[in-house]
């Protein structure tokens, strides 16, 4: 009978072992059929405010749109990274920019997240608390950190989603006009749909003072869509990431090397007067080791 038992719950753990390895593809699926080249549509409209001051201004509702070319550049059983490439200008003559980046890690447990004011604080999750989940990391366009977060992907009703809440910078849109708030808490959705994926967001303009509660100034709505087209159409991001891809490595091992370091990260605004993305993406004069990680180093504090 013992052996019996025994038998029973051995095929129990098989089949969940099974199901669990079934669940892990079709997250990856999931992730991976982000890549590829895209139409993508950029919409952002500020909903509501509680500011409670009538010569308050909302932000302008923001409709753009562009051609994303999404590049596979690690595929691990246990990690994705992928790199957005926008492509700008006419055909005739198309100016790429090194667009934001995406890690996904399979039951990550150190994760940085954003405090206010350029600082990161490093968390330790348990185990339990990520089993199953995949991290999403956001890198600016120089590969800083920007945002990230542990959460479930989901395959239900002919669906593949993943949504998760966290704090983050301000977008760029913002922070080059906006400096009545200091950090944006996202709640970000990514889901997969037959002609390509949307990213929505629903996120909080938030006020955030050290020692004091989080006052909430105004909420927006953020419905990015990617549409897939022909990979022809982004031959000319293509043509940059060959060309340029082991630049972009040395910039991402020596951000590794800090990330390592498993501590709060805060970093400068500016050094002499500059971001950090005006240097590093001088493509001419930053593109090896040599050069490229006293820059980071001189940014982070």
């Amino acid at each position: 009978m013992k052996h019996v038992a025994l038998t029973y719950f051995l095929l129990l753990a098989c089949m969940f072992k099974l199901h669990a390895q079934t669940k892990q593809q079709l997250d990856q699926e999931a992730i991976k059929s982000m890549c590829g080249c895209y139409e993508v549509s950029f919409n952002f409209a500020e909903t509501f405010e509680y500011s409670g001051d009538s010569t308050y201004v909302p932000s302008d509702t923001k409709h753009d749109k562009g051609i994303e070319w999404v590049e596979l550049v690690q595929d691990d059983a246990d990690k994705i990274v992928m790199q957005h490439l926008l492509i700008v200008g006419s055909k005739e003559r198309p100016y790429i920019v090194k667009h934001w980046r995406q890690d996904w890690e399979f039951e990550n447990t150190n994760l940085y997240v954003y405090d206010h004011d350029n600082k990161w604080n490093f968390v330790t999750l348990p185990k339990e608390d990520v089993a199953g989940q995949w991290t999403q990391r956001v890198f600016q366009v120089d590969d800083s950190p920007r945002y990230e977060g542990s959460a479930t992907w989901v395959h239900v009703d002919g669906k593949s989603y993943w949504e998760n809440t966290t704090a983050a910078p301000l977008a760029r849109r913002e922070y080059t006009t906006r400096s009545d708030y200091n950090v944006l808490s996202r709640t970000n959705r990514h889901e997969i749909v037959a002609n390509g994926w949307i990213h929505d967001q629903d996120n909080d303009k938030v006020i955030r003072q050290t020692g004091k509660e989080d006052v909430i100034l105004a909420q927006e709505k953020g419905h990015n869509t990617y549409v897939k087209i022909a990979d022809s159409e982004c031959k000319a991001a293509q043509d940059y990431w060959v060309k340029n891809k082991e630049k972009w490595a040395v910039v991402r091992a020596k951000w590794d090397t800090v990330f390592a370091r498993n501590t709060d990260l805060l970093l400068e605004e500016k050094v002499d007067n500059k971001t950090m993305f005006k240097y590093l993406l001088d493509d001419e004069n930053y593109n090896t080791s040599e050069t490229i990680s006293p820059i980071i180093d001189a940014f982070v504090k």
